[in-house]
């Protein structure tokens, strides 16, 4: 039977865990570690383990984990960044990630869209301080804007799908566009999204190519009061310029569900901890800036989906050899 150990489980995922157990022949061991070097001497006598995304799969990792004996390595995650594919394929180690349903990120998306246009933050700060005042909390209607979605794979046309139903223009741009997508917006140049949309939502994996693709430069290019939203990867924000264009006001809204260098950080309570990630301390007591622990996959039926992914994927490689890495 194959072995299996899971790493960074969190409770919420023992009961998927144990159900999905009982439908596919292999046995499983659950662990609340990070996967690094000094867990490794558990993996002995496993045939494959199971990630989240706090587990760094570098080349040396990946090199000791084949030389013990893993053969494969699932994330349970649908980004891969936080492992080294080249160096996987040249040990030799089969690697899959996961995936689940887009409505969870995409129900998410919106909902930090309209926190934004309607205030809700600085609504609430003042509430709880029996602040019932109007002033400044006037917002805006969805039907009147023009919403540009960076990334149209399954949760970005999700979001697009969802928009649809208040009115508003819908741009978008990615370098394979789909026909699903075509029927709910129109594709244009990257350029034209920063230029022409009031929101501007990402959807993209995080790749060498567009990291820091929200910089300096193409803030620059946006309307002033734009609002940015980020339920994909922080690192296609360069933080420093996010901060500059908040505090210049070029930013209108800012919400993101994901920050640069976030490890360690979001998915830990750190309530008695300095949190050493000042660009994040900073951001977030602006009162125009949403920000979210990465909670916008975290839903009942997603982690389900993410578990069940996790230990199929890796059964699917030791059986017959068929990769499965997915997109969103």
């Amino acid at each position: 039977m194959i072995k299996i150990l899971a790493f960074e489980v969190r409770g919420d995922e023992v009961p998927a865990f144990e159900r999905i157990q009982k439908s596919v022949p292999v046995e499983i061991v659950l662990s609340s570690k990070r996967l690094d070097m000094e867990s490794l001497h558990l993996c002995q006598g496993y045939q494959a383990v199971t990630v989240l995304g706090h587990s760094t799969l570098d080349r040396e990792l990946l090199t000791a984990l084949r030389q013990i004996g893993i053969r494969a390595v699932s994330t349970r995650t649908v980004g891969v960044n936080h492992i080294d594919l080249e160096a996987a394929k040249e040990v030799g180690m089969m690697v899959c990630n996961t995936n689940y349903g887009a409505e969870c990120v995409a129900d998410y998306t919106v909902m930090l869209m309209l926190l934004c246009l309607r205030n809700y933050k600085p609504a609430l700060w003042r509430m709880q301080v029996n602040d019932y005042s109007l002033t400044g909390l006037q917002g805006r209607q969805m039907a009147s804007l023009t919403v540009g979605i960076v990334g149209t794979g399954r949760i970005g046309t999700q979001v697009m799908q969802d928009l649809s139903g208040f009115g508003c223009r819908i741009l978008c741009y990615d370098p394979y566009p789909n026909e699903a997508a075509k029927k709910l917006g129109r594709y244009v140049p990257l350029d034209e999204i920063w230029q022409q949309c009031d929101i501007i939502s990402f959807h993209v994996p995080l790749t060498e190519e567009n990291r820091n693709m929200v910089n300096r430069e193409t803030i620059r290019q946006m309307k002033k009061g734009v609002i940015l939203i980020n339920t994909a990867r922080g690192e296609l924000m360069d933080a420093e310029a996010l901060t500059e264009a908040v505090e210049n006001e070029k930013i209108g809204k800012l919400a993101m569900d994901v920050f640069q260098e976030e490890q360690g950080i979001y998915h830990e309570n750190l309530r008695d901890d300095i949190v050493k990630n000042r660009a994040m301390a900073y951001l977030r007591q602006f009162p125009n800036v949403v920000m979210t622990p990465h909670m916008a996959f975290f839903t009942q039926e997603a982690v389900e989906s993410m578990v069940q992914g996790g230990v199929c994927g890796l059964y699917e490689l030791l059986t017959s050899g068929k990769t499965g890495m997915q997109l969103a």
